[in-house]
């Protein structure tokens, strides 16, 4: 177990490395790849795939790719039978068998997105290092090329003009690194565990969370107080719920392929 970094007891390291079946749940983005230039670049890479699909044929262990991103996306990076594949941070997840499952209806989410969007059109016209994604779910403007000042000016506008939206109840704001997120309350990376848990059972198996950013704090929290082990994705010691820390996509990786 080389590959981590205790940030909780050392006995975490232990706990996993005696571990006889594993319940993985994987966040994509900045933990088994890194960031692609904008969110809607789809870029499948066909090594991962391989060790995905080498990860999914052992017995003893259960894979979820857990992520922010449309499901659509995640179909076409992780093409791997029999895992669980989640979108949206849980709204949308294509179960072991392949049936698709939409967690709320999309018709009553649209409606306030299709409002807020082109007011978060017109705030970024002609601003250099800004990029709206439209999950369809949510809606997303990604700053990390823009500068921080204007950012921050913009994204503190952006969560202005959607506070109508938020007095309904059905959505919340997630922000970051120079981001800024409006999606419907249910888009809870720790919810979408708890559901999984219960929904998707994999008995006698020990619950491990692999992820990177402030999204993922909410599962760390989750699989923490399921008895089982966080791990956060970081060059760098950060404060975090996570207990163990690895330093890159490319270790994720490398851990995965001595699992399978």
């Amino acid at each position: 177990m080389d590959f981590f970094e205790s940030i909780g007891s050392r006995d975490d390291i232990n706990r996993l490395k005696e571990a006889k079946k594993l319940r993985l749940f994987l966040d994509y983005d900045g933990t088994l790849a890194e960031f692609a230039p904008t969110p809607d670049h789809v870029l499948p890479d066909p090594d991962l795939i391989k060790i995905l699909t080498r990860l999914a044929s052992v017995a003893t262990i259960q894979t979820a790719i857990v992520s922010g991103r449309r499901l659509e996306h995640i179909r076409k990076l992780a093409p791997v039978p029999g895992f669980i594949l989640v979108g949206t941070y849980g709204v949308e997840i294509q179960t072991p068998d392949g049936e698709i499952i939409n967690r709320l209806d999309y018709e009553k989410i649209r409606p306030s997105l299709d409002l807020i969007k082109p007011e978060w059109e017109q705030l970024m016209f002609n601003r250099n290092g800004f990029y709206l994604e439209d999950k369809g779910w949510s809606l997303a403007i990604h700053a990390r090329y823009a500068t921080e000042t204007e950012s921050s000016w913009l994204l503190d506008a952006a969560g202005k003009k959607a506070a109508g939206i938020m007095d309904s109840g059905k959505f919340r704001l997630l922000g970051g690194n120079q981001f800024l997120e409006i999606s419907p309350i249910l888009a809870n990376k720790g919810g979408a565990i708890e559901y999984l848990l219960e929904e998707y059972p994999f008995p006698g198996a020990f619950p491990v969370y692999v992820g990177d950013d402030d999204k993922d704090e909410e599962a760390f929290k989750v699989v923490n107080q399921h008895g089982g082990v966080s791990i956060l994705v970081a060059k760098e010691a950060r404060q975090s719920q996570a207990e163990l820390r690895i330093k890159s996509p490319a270790a994720v990786r490398d851990w995965l392929e001595t699992l399978a």
